[in-house]
C-alpha cells in the first residue's frame, strides 16, 4: 500500500472538485484505486462503446438544498447554461445518430431557456426521448412554474422525479420541511394529466436515493413498496422506480465526513463492487454537456472537473461523435458508487 494521507479532521470539508478528488484518491480506506480494481476484474480498459445519451445540465441553481445532492445545487448557485450553449447542443444533435436528451440540473426548469431547448430539441429531432428530471416542487399547480406540466405533456417529455423515500418523515429529513406533502400534490396533477399511466406514453419514473450511508435495496422489490403506499396512501402511480446509489460527491461528502462515515461507506462500495455492472455503466454510452458546454463521461466526473481523455472534444462546440465514441473513460474512486452491489445509474440499477 502506497503512503497516503490521513483523514482529514471533520471540520475540514472539501470546498472545491480539485479538493474533492485529492481526499478520494489520497485518503488511507484500506481500498484498491478503482482503476485497479477493474483491471484485477478483467473489465479494462474502461472505454465508451457508442453515444446514446446527451445529458445536458442546464444549471446548478435549485430551489431545494438536498442533504445527498451531488451538484450541491441551491438557490445560491449562479452558474447557467446559456441559449448560445442551448444552440450548440442542437447542432450537435444535428450531426449525430443521438436519439435521448437528458435535462438535468440543479432544476433544470429554472433555467428561463428551458421551455424554449425543450421545444427547439422537439422540433430538431421529433422521435426524440427527452428526459427532464425534476425535483416535482417546482411543477406545483399553484406555483410560477404551474403552467409546465401541461408544456412537458404537450411535448411528450418523460418525467423523472425525485422522490427518495415514500414516507414524509425520510423525505423532508432529506429534503426540506413541506418537500413531500408539495411533491405528492404535484405528483397527482401529474397524473390527472395522465402521465404514469399504462394507457398513455407519458411516463412518469420515480429515483430512490438512501437516506444514508447504505446501498439502495434491490430495485424491484422497492418498486413494488413504492407502488402499494403511494396508491394506498396516495392514489398516485407511476411507471418505473430507479434506485441510485449516493455518490461521496459535494454534499454527500461533506455529510459522511461530518458524521465520520466516509471510510466506511467507501469501504461498503468496494466490498461490493460487482463487475457485472461495468459493462452497462452509464459513461460508456453516455456524453454529459456542463452547463457552460463542457463535455464530460458522466455527471459525476462534471461535479469533480474531471476532463475527457486529451483526445476527445472537449467542448460541445466541437462536438463528434465519431471522436467521442471509443474515447477511454476517466475514472477516480467515486466510481466505485456506480458499481457496488447492483450497480447504479441516472436509469437505476445495472445489473
Amino acid at each position: 500500500m502506497q503512503n497516503k494521507q490521513s483523514l482529514p479532521r471533520q471540520n475540514m470539508i472539501p470546498a472545491t472538485a480539485d479538493a474533492q478528488v485529492k481526499l478520494l484518491e489520497e485518503t488511507d480506506c484500506g481500498i484498491l484505486p478503482f482503476s485497479k480494481i477493474v483491471d484485477e476484474s478483467g473489465r479494462s480498459p474502461l472505454s465508451a462503446t457508442s453515444i446514446d445519451v446527451l445529458q445536458i445540465n442546464t444549471g446548478y441553481v435549485c430551489n431545494l438544498l438536498c442533504r445527498h445532492c451531488h451538484v450541491d445545487a441551491g438557490p445560491d448557485r449562479v452558474e447557467m447554461m446559456t441559449r448560445q450553449t442551448m444552440l450548440h447542443c442542437l447542432d450537435a444533435l444535428d450531426t449525430c445518430s443521438i436519439k435521448t436528451v437528458d435535462i438535468t440540473g440543479g432544476a433544470p426548469e429554472m433555467n428561463p431557456e428551458f421551455c424554449w431547448f425543450i421545444s427547439s430539441i422537439r422540433r430538431k429531432v421529433p422521435d426524440a426521448i427527452i428526459l427532464v428530471r425534476s425535483n416535482l416542487t417546482l411543477l406545483r399547480a399553484d406555483g410560477a412554474y404551474g403552467d409546465l406540466p401541461g408544456f412537458l405533456k404537450k411535448q411528450r417529455v418523460t418525467l423523472i422525479a425525485s422522490l427518495p423515500c415514500y414516507t414524509r418523515s425520510n423525505v423532508d429529513t432529506m429534503r426540506g420541511n413541506g418537500v413531500f406533502d408539495r411533491s405528492i400534490a404535484t405528483l397527482k396533477l401529474l397524473n390527472s394529466l395522465g402521465y404514469g399511466k399504462e394507457e398513455n406514453d407519458l411516463e412518469l419514473n420515480l429515483v430512490y436515493n438512501p437516506g444514508g450511508p447504505s446501498l439502495p435495496q434491490e430495485q424491484h422489490q422497492l418498486e413494488t413498496e413504492y407502488r402499494k403506499q403511494l396508491i394506498d396512501e396516495h392514489g398516485i402511480v407511476f411507471n418505473h422506480l430507479y434506485t441510485i446509489t449516493n455518490m461521496p460527491i459535494n454534499r454527500f461528502l461533506n455529510d459522511l465526513l461530518e458524521c465520520g462515515h466516509y471510510c466506511q461507506y467507501m469501504t461498503l462500495l468496494a466490498k461490493n463492487y460487482n463487475p457485472l455492472s461495468v459493462k452497462n455503466l452509464m459513461c460508456r454510452t453516455t456524453v454529459s454537456v456542463g452547463w457552460d458546454g463542457t463535455l464530460y463521461d458522466c455527471d459525476f466526473n462534471q461535479m469533480l472537473n474531471l476532463s475527457l481523455e486529451k483526445s476527445a472534444p472537449q467542448h460541445i462546440s466541437s462536438f463528434s461523435e465519431e471522436k467521442l465514441r471509443n474515447r477511454l473513460i476517466t475514472v477516480g474512486q467515486h466510481c466505485y458508487g456506480c458499481t457496488a452491489g447492483s450497480g447504479s445509474s441516472c436509469q437505476g440499477s445495472l445489473v
